[in-house]
């Protein structure tokens, strides 16, 4: 007997948490990036995901970049088991259950449609919540549980789709509330964001790209406590050896080329 599969009902720019799910299917070598829960997901949905029209580049740059995000986490959780991470924007994302050491507390925040679909494949437990609001209405903030006062905040593929008045919001609302924390997330060049509208995923999701940003150290300006702590550029991955050979030559010439490399990165702030 066939088993009955889950649709999915999105507006057209909450599919890109589809790309996203789809992309860590297909994207990479399973030496590099395996996600056993994506692969169970995605067989269990009612969704033609090839008219979503994802690249290759694409599928390898959001592998490469929840490896990275993942290696973020790992670190802050060795230091600080008992720690809080809290994931905004999660959509379908694994991350709890790829590195639950049994400890950590989470929180798993994206739109209410979203999180309704996530309830069809995770559960929340006294160790896991989720939170159903957008991240840039900050009422969210007044609903997370947290029992530490070490802080780890994810906004992976998240801010580049909110406005710059937004983004800064949401980054001093988080320094009020979690002071000290560490916030990771993945930007934009002003460059990219007038560029990759264009980009067939992109339109045909009608998601719209709205903030980027080109030197790190301007969100200090925002607040005397908030400390720019890394900078990583997906041709610094380690795991880039184990990609195509057309992959590795793509990554090498971004590597000498100054605007290509900074179009999209990974930033690390204390707050």
């Amino acid at each position: 007997m066939q088993t009955q599969k889950t649709k999915i009902h999105l507006t057209q720019e909450q599919e890109t948490l589809l790309i996203t799910l789809y992309a860590k299917c297909f994207g990479v070598p399973k030496s590099v990036f395996y996600d056993p829960k994506a692969y169970s997901i995605l067989n269990s949905v009612d969704y033609d995901f090839t008219q979503l029209k994802v690249t290759q580049g694409t599928k390898i740059t959001i592998c490469l970049r929840a490896k990275r995000f993942d290696q973020l986490v790992q670190d802050f959780l060795n230091k600080h088991p008992d720690g809080t991470v809290m994931h905004l924007g999660a959509g379908l994302d694994s991350r709890f259950q790829r590195l639950d050491n049994e400890r950590v507390h989470w929180v798993d925040l994206d739109l209410p449609d979203v999180i309704d679909l996530r309830k069809s494949f995770f559960e929340e437990n006294d160790r896991c919540q989720m939170i159903a609001a957008s991240a840039a209405d900050l009422g969210w903030l007044d609903m997370v549980k947290i029992n530490t006062t070490a802080v780890m905040i994810l906004a992976e593929g998240l801010m580049m789709y909110l406005t710059e008045e937004e983004v800064r919001s949401l980054l001093l609302a988080l320094q009020e509330r979690f002071p000290g924390s560490l916030l990771a997330f993945d930007s934009y060049s002003p460059l990219t964001v007038r560029h990759i509208n264009k980009h067939p995923s992109i339109r045909k999701t009608g998601a719209r790209i709205q903030w980027g940003i080109d030197d790190p150290h301007e969100l200090e300006l925002w607040h005397p406590d908030v400390k720019f702590v890394e900078e990583w550029f997906f041709d610094q991955s380690e795991f880039i050896p184990q990609l195509d050979r057309l992959s590795r030559a793509l990554f090498c010439i971004t590597r000498r080329i100054k605007a290509a490399r900074r179009a999209h990165r990974i930033l690390v702030y204390e707050l």
